[in-house]
């Protein structure tokens, strides 16, 4: 073996074993916006299932300006959490996401100014401005003081997704800033 296979080799091992490291010991969240179901997820096993969430009263989908109602589609991280929320605990995403702030740009739905103070707020990992012609203040949420019988019939949030509040407290224990959510 000369010496560039076996750097190549030695490569090849490191690539394998840094990715098997990383790649399914994280716990992360599932959201399935026809199923309305949530799944605590470690890798590709699920921990847990919640089911009966709730989801925006405009469905899912591409969320287009603050005010739509539509639980946005993607993949996020939490980037801020609120456990004295009126909504019991409040896990917050870092939406607008690049994939959100780059649609909407493209769609004329996004100012210049815009785009470029949340595509910064992501390449510093902060949390992207909240108050854009996108809206903001995207998570997990309980109900607060919410009507439960409410939640169990209708979508009813603006973008979020809610949970009851028992449902909030179990997952709390595995909720962190940093996990990565993908909605479907």
């Amino acid at each position: 073996m000369d010496k560039i296979q076996f750097f190549q080799v030695l490569l090849l091992i490191f690539t394998f074993f840094s990715s098997s490291l990383y790649a399914d010991d994280s716990i992360w969240l599932l959201i399935d916006t026809h199923k309305l179901n949530l799944k605590v997820k470690k890798g590709t096993s699920t921990l847990a299932v919640m089911n009966n969430i709730s989801i925006g009263r405009g469905g899912a989908g591409f969320k287009q300006y603050k005010g739509d109602d539509i639980t946005p589609l993607g993949t996020y991280k939490i980037s801020w959490i609120n456990k004295k929320s009126r909504f019991r605990k409040f896990y917050g995403f870092n939406y607008p996401s690049i994939d959100n702030t780059s649609n909407a740009f493209k769609n004329n739905l996004l100012s210049s100014k815009s785009y470029t103070s949340i595509m910064n707020a992501h390449k510093k990992n902060k949390v992207p401005p909240q108050n854009t012609s996108l809206g903001g203040v995207i998570g997990i949420h309980g109900l607060g003081n919410a009507d439960k019988k409410i939640h169990e019939l209708v979508n009813w949030t603006h973008g979020c997704i809610a949970v009851t509040n028992q449902q909030i407290d179990i997952l709390a224990k595995w909720l962190n800033k940093g996990m990565l959510v993908k909605i479907k």
